[in-house]
């Protein structure tokens, strides 16, 4: 019922050699922590939340050799899963997502203090000090299939307007997550309206295509920039001169489960289509039907590999 496997896209990037970065300087293996002598705020770039994800990886490995160092506060860069990463396998790449469990589903105290053991999950405990004393975090994801890359700023206001203050990429998601577990970006006081710290995952684009490296270092040298934490040179020595797209914002308002091992979707699906009519048959879950809610419903994600108990695919619509 699934359907036949597709041939995954083309791998069209180097994954670098993180081992020089193994040591890191923070108690805590591959992750680099610089403070400069200016107050400032405490900002965060993740690469790696799931191993197959290599743009991340490529723009740390970038701003590390570079020896970018904060003008001003505090600068986190760390590789996650770097376990998973170093499992993938060109015969399947899809597998070195993970370990054993998402690292990116854990993000609840219930959870992380919990009696559960994996592999993804102490690597996620080792590093949530590290997230509890960031004020501002950008984790940089990528995916699956070919889409133009997206902004996720959560459910909460400061999350949009941090994803709009950064300017790429050109569609911003306003989301909840998964009911699978909490993500990152979701984690304690990125998710609190009344917080500042605050959180922008950004899907770069397709896993291993050559342009999803180059929007995760522009969309890091972006972030830096708002913050004020680089050097003014550094910036426009590297930031691209060209004015990206006006921005816009597609609420979601539904999140289809996948309920059985029956799941398939009845027509060809990719990120960011449009489905002109609401009442659209979109998937059969078993003998349950998933139509479009509404007219001009806008699909986010939907999935390569169907698994029950896993998102299939988010329903937006495009807001002011």
């Amino acid at each position: 019922m699934m359907g036949e496997p597709r041939r995954p896209p083309p791998i069209e990037v180097e994954f670098p050699d993180l081992a020089r970065w193994e040591e890191g300087n923070t108690g805590i293996p591959y992750a680099w922590r610089f403070q400069a002598e200016r107050p400032g705020p405490r900002v965060t770039i993740q690469a790696l939340t799931h191993g197959n994800e290599v743009c991340g990886a490529i723009s740390n490995d970038w701003l590390l050799s570079e020896n970018l160092r904060p003008v001003r506060g505090t600068l986190t860069l760390t590789f996650a899963n770097v376990q998973a990463y170093r499992s993938f396998d060109p015969s399947t790449p899809f597998a070195s997502r993970c370990v054993e469990e998402d690292f990116n589903r854990l993000w609840t105290a219930e959870v992380l203090d919990g009696d559960r053991r994996s592999a993804d999950l102490a690597r996620a405990r080792a590093l949530r000090p590290l997230y509890e004393d960031t004020d501002y975090l950008l984790d940089l994801h990528s995916m699956t299939e070919p889409c133009p890359p997206l902004a996720l700023a959560g459910r909460q206001q400061k999350g949009l307007e941090l994803a709009q203050a950064i300017g790429v990429p050109e569609h911003i998601v306003i989301d909840a997550g998964h009911v699978a577990g909490k993500r990152l970006r979701d984690y304690a006081a990125f998710d609190d309206p009344v917080d500042p710290r605050n959180a922008l995952l950004i899907e770069c684009g397709q896993h291993w295509e050559r342009a999803a490296p180059e929007m995760a270092k522009q969309a890091s040298l972006r972030f830096l920039r708002h913050f004020g934490m680089a050097d003014p040179a550094f910036l426009e020595a590297h930031l691209t001169a060209a004015l990206p797209p006006a921005q816009r914002a597609i609420q979601i308002t539904d999140v289809v489960t996948i309920a059985t091992d029956e799941f398939a979707f009845a027509r060809p699906v990719k990120g960011l289509d449009v489905i002109a009519r609401g009442g659209t048959l979109l998937a059969r879950d078993g003998t349950r039907e998933v139509h479009t809610p509404y007219d001009d419903a806008v699909l986010i994600m939907p999935t390569r590999d169907p698994r029950k108990g896993e998102t299939a695919v988010r329903i937006g619509r495009f807001v002011a």
